[in-house]
């Protein structure tokens, strides 16, 4: 088998690769990479509870716990009881939460733009539109470690946890041409 043409193999190294240039270019920020995912996930599954965010993030339940100690006392995340659970907290991000997250969003975007340079825009967005159809398929497919999809929680107000995922980007917004594949 050709690594270099094997789909799982070539998203998973896109996805350790972009992760790394992500830290790279966040550096400033002074937050760490699982911060930053926590924040993004809880901004798109806001008032989901502590273990529902842990499946999500595909962490131990425990280790989520310190990290959300900590970025409570930083004042980024808030946590509320649960209506209907007394045992359980529901997370929201705070004022200051959502700040840092802009400029996470900036981090992101600079970093998406590197990774981008070398397709012209109607080929990233024709990238992200089938990433989008392949992440569809899969969210239907495969299920978490407790048999629910593997895309969301579980329900609350009636309306699921699902991430969503991020709009289609306009062209305008993608990087300028680099020259082509």
């Amino acid at each position: 088998m050709d690594l270099d043409r094997s789909f799982g193999f070539l998203v998973n190294d896109v996805a350790r690769m972009f992760g790394r240039r992500f830290y790279l270019n966040g550096r400033r920020l002074g937050l760490t990479r699982a911060q930053c995912r926590t924040l993004g996930y809880l901004a798109r599954n806001e008032g989901i509870n502590q273990a529902g965010l842990a499946d999500l993030l595909e962490i131990r339940p425990m280790t989520l716990v310190r990290q959300i100690d900590r970025m409570e006392d930083s004042g980024w995340i808030a946590r509320h009881p649960d209506p209907s659970d007394r045992r359980a907290r529901r997370l929201f991000l705070t004022d200051k939460g959502r700040r840092v997250l802009g400029i996470v969003w900036e981090v992101a975007s600079e970093t998406r733009d590197e990774a981008l340079i070398r397709l012209s825009p109607a080929e990233a967005i024709q990238l992200i539109d089938l990433l989008v159809r392949v992440h569809g398929t899969l969210a239907e497919r495969v299920p978490s470690p407790h048999g629910e999809p593997a895309i969301g929680g579980p329900a609350i107000d009636g309306e699921t946890t699902a991430m969503r995922l991020p709009q289609r980007v306009p062209a305008e917004a993608m990087p300028a041409a680099g020259g082509g594949r």
